[in-house]
């Protein structure tokens, strides 16, 4: 198999992986408001473990690092089919969505809780 087919193969793994976790950040604070609190304790402990991994891996999916094996090309999104812009502050963007999801579901709970 030829570099560039593999690449193509990783970018397409990649995207699918980012939009499953892209998908359970979006999908929090919507759990939230549906009062579906365990799914939203299962979307929380998803994304935490894919923080793990990124930590575990300096920050970055190991996907990456597999992408870079099959080319030389090192702009944001080399590694993945988003726009460049996206890739460059996926971090940024979905780590603040997540923090404020984070934080929705928590005061949701405590409301709907009787915990005020």
């Amino acid at each position: 198999m030829q570099n560039s087919t593999r690449l193509i193969l990783v970018k397409l793994l990649h995207t699918a992986a980012w939009a499953f976790f892209a998908g359970c950040i979006l999908l929090l604070p919507v759990a939230a408001f549906a009062g579906y609190f365990g799914l939203a304790l299962v979307l929380i402990s998803l994304v935490i473990v894919e923080i793990l991994i990124l930590l575990r891996n300096r920050w970055a999916c190991p996907l990456t690092n597999v992408a870079a094996r099959y080319t030389s090309d090192r702009h944001p999104g080399f590694d993945i089919y988003l726009p460049a812009w996206l890739a460059q502050y996926n971090k940024l963007i979905f780590g603040s969505l997540f923090i404020l999801g984070l934080i929705y579901t928590a005061l949701k709970w405590w409301v709907e809780t009787g915990r005020s």
